[in-house]
């Protein structure tokens, strides 16, 4: 809610003015404010200058036609006078001359109006400009005639007028306007690092902390700039700081300190989920490994180098593991290593044993060269009733059995008598599952801590087979090992934007496998289907196993990216498990970490798995990552959760799946 409300005040703000568009208008305004105020007090000033002339151009004019009528012509003579005020007033010079006699009554003048000024009459009417009468005496000799009044043809002056007015007006327009292009370019150019600054906190805001300011400007804006680059760094290094702690959190709690495998502690307590947990109790194989006569290695060669086998036999294993999917390894004691692969049959997991076996006996072969050496190996088959004791139990059995020979061999226990399909029975049913769309869409919810409500439905896919309908997770690993994931993962994509249509306000998450990740062909598939989609696509989050991103690293940021264009929440699935350093978050965008089961299983009794949570839990939420977790089955299991403050759980204690309707 807090991260809505935060969004739709940062909406409301865009529509505020920016400061540069603030500072143009400021400006611009004060440059207008000076423009009509330089206008108008050249205007008024010239309009005083033109109105003196006007009056000082009458009065010679009277002066003029006034010693005229008393000196030249005799201005008793009314013809005589009428001719001379007509040949000055003929100069156009003149609105209005009179001889007026001594009691005021005309003896000879001329008047026209203000026609024919080549000025605007509007500017007319503005400037009005005063009509200054002069007047001059006539006599004759002692006595006197009368007066002349002049008024002069103020067209001249408006049109003087009219002509200074648009000079001013267009010098101080112009003026202005360069001064405005000049301080765009100024404040441009000044204030563009705050636009780069801007850019840096909305890349901080999504944990990306390697974009720098490099933009110089004033020494204020180049202080804040600093300041904000000092800040990425600080920040960037102490999210490298908080991720290298739970780098060392799960790898004390998880890893073998020598061979980098899963501890005993670890892998027992995922084995445990594999084999008892409700939700995901699967069929499969153990494999328990021993180095025969490892104690005489160490004594003969040395604490060392007995490392550097344990070291290099952890190798091999490791690959074995990644060809296998969901397959997990961890190392028992000195020289006692184990192996689960989930969904295997019974043969299958003998016939690859004895293929490990061979591999890791010539390994100990060589860095034993000239010892006499061997490798032992004991089998046994996971079923729906079998406990992980009892699992273990047979398998050491077997193991025992195999150490009676000399020769590296692998065996497997007698009491195993449920045999599940072996592999080119399942690539057989999976084919043909995807061929005849015997597939079905199921979902579990997610629910939020606190009153529960529902953040969303993880969707699974299911196959028909001849016993029945089959879990994904007994299936998919199969498929993942044969390719056919990809062709799974359209099937739900599909099925799931279906569903996001017909049910508006549902929002799902699905789970892509690593096969799919690595596809080119189905990542173009994935981006072309969600684009067009349109906006239900949002609705829809999609998962990807830290174990994905340990192996496809450049596959998956190149999908995680495109994700993230389109607007698709992007989850980390099965947190914990894939060995990968915590940093790969700096670099890439995820909104949410989903925590491995075998984390959850027993928690409430798991005080180490607790304090990873909990670190987990505070460094993810610092950087505006949710923390989901699964396998919740029991109530003890989510009380300890909601404690710990995580987002959202899932399990069949919250909820057990279903079939989807649509």
């Amino acid at each position: 809610m807090a991260r809505m409300q935060e969004t739709l005040q940062f909406a409301r703000q865009r529509g505020v003015i920016t400061l540069r568009s603030l500072l143009l208008l400021f400006t611009g305004g004060l440059l207008l404010l000076v423009l009509v105020a330089a206008v108008s007090v050249s205007f008024d000033r010239f309009r005083d200058y033109m109105t003196d002339q006007l009056r000082g151009h009458s009065q010679d004019g009277a002066t003029a036609i006034g010693l005229s009528l008393s000196n030249a012509i005799d201005g008793r003579d009314p013809v005589a006078s009428s001719s001379l005020i007509d040949a000055v007033f003929d100069s156009g010079r003149y609105l209005s001359v009179l001889y007026l006699d001594n009691q005021g009554e005309k003896i000879a003048g001329r008047e026209t109006s203000l026609r024919g000024i080549n000025v605007p009459r509007w500017f007319v009417s503005l400037a009005d400009l005063p009509l200054p009468e002069a007047e001059a005496e006539v006599v004759r000799g002692w006595s006197r005639l009368g007066k002349v009044r002049v008024i002069s043809h103020p067209g001249r002056a408006y049109e003087d007028l009219w002509k200074v007015t648009v000079r001013t007006v267009a010098g101080s327009v112009l003026v202005a306007g360069l001064g405005l292009i000049g301080l765009f370019w100024t404040v441009t150019r000044l204030l563009k690092p705050l636009g780069a600054v801007e850019k840096q906190a909305q890349a901080l805001g999504r944990r990306d902390f390697r974009r720098r300011v490099n933009i110089t400007s004033t020494r204020e804006l180049n202080q804040v700039t600093h300041a904000m680059n000092q800040m990425a760094d600080d920040l960037g290094q102490l999210f490298e700081g908080q991720a290298k702690l739970i780098q060392h959190l799960r790898k004390v709690n998880n890893e073998d300190s020598v061979t980098g495998l899963a501890s005993r502690t670890a892998f027992e307590q995922r084995l445990k989920v594999e084999v008892e947990s409700e939700e995901r109790a699967a069929p499969g194989v153990l494999l328990l490994i021993q180095l025969a006569d490892f104690a005489q290695y160490n004594q003969n060669y040395g604490r060392e180098e007995a490392d550097r086998l344990l070291l290099g036999i952890a190798g091999a294993i490791d690959v074995f593991t990644r060809r296998h999917s969901d397959s997990f390894a961890g190392r028992l004691n000195g020289a006692g290593i184990a192996v689960f692969l989930p969904g295997v049959s019974r043969a299958d997991g003998i016939i690859w044993c004895r293929q490990l076996i061979e591999e890791l006996d010539g390994i100990y072969s060589e860095f034993s060269a000239p010892m006499d050496v061997s490798v032992h190996a004991g089998i046994a088959q996971a079923t729906e009733n079998r406990y992980v004791r009892d699992l273990m139990s047979a398998a050491d059995e077997a193991l025992r059995r195999a150490q009676t020979e000399n020769a590296s061999v692998c065996h497997a226990a007698d009491t195993d008598r449920l045999e599940h399909y072996n592999s080119e029975t399942w690539r057989a049913i999976i084919k043909q599952a995807i061929r005849d769309d015997w597939l079905s869409l199921w979902l579990q919810p997610m629910v939020g801590r606190g009153e529960g409500e529902l953040l969303f439905h993880q969707v699974f896919s299911r196959i028909k087979t001849p016993d029945g309908w089959v879990k994904a997770n007994i299936f998919v690993p199969m498929a993942e090992r044969f390719g056919l994931t990809p062709d799974i993962d359209r099937w739900v994509l599909m099925r799931s934007l279906r569903l996001l249509r017909e049910q508006s306000g549902d929002r799902l998450a699905m789970a892509l496998g690593m096969v799919s990740v690595a596809s080119e062909e189905f990542r173009k598939d994935l981006l072309a289907q969600l684009e067009m989609a349109g906006p239900e696509r949002q609705r829809l989050q999609i998962g990807i196993s830290e174990q994905t991103i340990h192996h496809h690293r450049t596959q998956v940021g190149l999908l995680v990216r495109a994700l993230n264009r389109l607007q698709v929440p992007v989850i980390v699935d099965r947190f914990g498990v894939g060995g990968v350093p915590f940093s790969y978050l700096r670099n890439l965008r995820f909104q949410a970490l989903r925590i491995d089961s075998s984390f959850i299983h027993g928690i409430d009794s798991h005080e180490d798995n607790r304090f990873y949570l909990e670190s987990v839990a505070t460094i993810a939420r610092s950087r505006g990552v949710k923390v989901y977790v699964t396998g919740v089955e029991t109530e003890s299991e989510y009380s300890e959760l909601t404690g710990i403050g995580i987002d959202g759980a899932m399990g069949y204690h919250l909820g057990r799946p279903f079939e989807a309707e649509y």
